[in-house]
C-alpha cells in the first residue's frame, strides 16, 4: 500500500471540496445548529438546580455534539463516488493503477479531517463556555472525565463509521441526495449506546468508554474491509457487476 498515493488522493478529495459550495455551507453551518440551542439550555441552568435536571440536559447536549460526526462525514462521503461518476471524472481514476483500498482510504481520510476537526472544535467551545459561564454543578458534570473521555474518543469513531457507511452508499447510489439521506440515517444507529451513557443508563466510567470505543473501532475496521469488497472498478464504469458476462449465447 502506498502512502504517496493516499496523500494524492486527500489532495484531491479536499479541493474537490472546496469546490463544492454544498459541503462547505454544511460543514460550517450544520455544526452551530447542534452547539447554539444545547448550549444556552445549560448556561440557563441556575445553581440550587437538582441532580436529575443536571445529568439529563449535560446527557441531551453531550448527545447532540455527537450527531456532529454522525451527520456531517456521510454527506461529504456520500458525494466522494457518485459525485465523480456525474462529473466524469470516475473512470479516469479507476484506471489508474491506484489499488481499491488506497482510493477508499484516501477518500474516507479526506471527509474525516474535517469533519473530526469541526467536531472537536465545536466541543472545544462548548466546553470553554460552559466552564465559563454554567453554574458550579453544570460545569463538573460536562467536564466529567468519563463524560470528556466519550467525547474524545467516540468523535472520530463515529466518525470513521459515518464515513464508510457514505461511501458504501455512493458506490451502491444512483442520486447524490438520495446517497446523502440514505448514508445519514444509516450513521444514526451508532449512536444508540453513546445515548445510553450520555442519560446514564449504563453507568459512565472510564472503562466502559474504553471498551465502548474498542468494540467500535473493530466495527469500523470490519466496515472498510466490507466497503472493500463493494467497490467493484467495472460495475462503476459499465453499470455490470464483473461477475457479468457482456455476450452471451443466443437463444435457437
Amino acid at each position: 500500500m502506498s502512502l504517496g498515493r493516499i496523500r494524492a488522493v486527500v489532495r484531491k478529495e479536499l479541493r474537490d471540496y472546496r469546490r463544492n459550495r454544498f459541503t462547505i455551507t454544511t460543514t460550517a453551518v450544520m455544526p452551530l445548529v447542534f452547539l447554539v440551542s444545547p448550549t444556552v439550555t445549560l448556561l440557563r441552568i441556575s445553581a440550587p438546580a437538582n441532580a436529575a435536571l443536571v445529568h439529563r440536559s449535560v446527557g441531551v447536549t453531550s448527545l447532540l455534539l455527537l450527531v456532529v460526526p454522525a451527520v456531517i462525514p456521510p454527506i461529504i462521503a456520500a458525494y466522494s463516488v457518485i459525485g465523480e461518476r456525474d462529473q466524469g471524472t470516475l473512470e479516469p481514476c479507476l484506471t489508474t493503477p491506484i489499488r481499491r483500498e488506497e482510493l477508499l482510504l484516501g477518500k474516507a481520510a479526506a471527509a474525516f479531517l474535517p469533519s473530526v476537526t469541526v467536531a472537536y472544535a465545536i466541543y472545544a467551545v462548548f466546553a470553554l463556555v460552559v466552564r465559563a459561564g454554567a453554574a458550579r454543578a453544570v460545569s463538573a458534570a460536562v467536564l466529567h472525565a468519563p463524560q470528556v473521555l466519550a467525547q474524545v474518543l467516540f468523535t472520530p469513531l463515529i466518525a470513521v463509521w459515518a464515513i464508510w457507511v457514505g461511501i458504501a452508499m455512493s458506490v451502491r447510489a444512483r442520486d447524490v441526495r438520495v446517497a446523502q439521506q440514505l448514508a445519514t440515517l444509516a450513521s444514526l444507529p451508532a449512536l444508540g449506546v453513546v445515548a445510553l451513557i450520555s442519560f446514564r443508563v449504563l453507568a459512565p466510567s472510564v472503562p466502559l468508554a474504553v471498551g465502548l470505543a474498542l468494540a467500535l473501532l473493530a466495527v469500523d475496521l470490519a466496515a472498510w474491509r466490507l466497503v472493500s469488497r463493494m467497490f467493484d472498478r467495472e460495475r462503476l464504469i459499465t453499470g455490470a457487476p464483473a461477475n457479468r458476462h457482456a455476450s452471451r449465447t443466443p437463444p435457437r
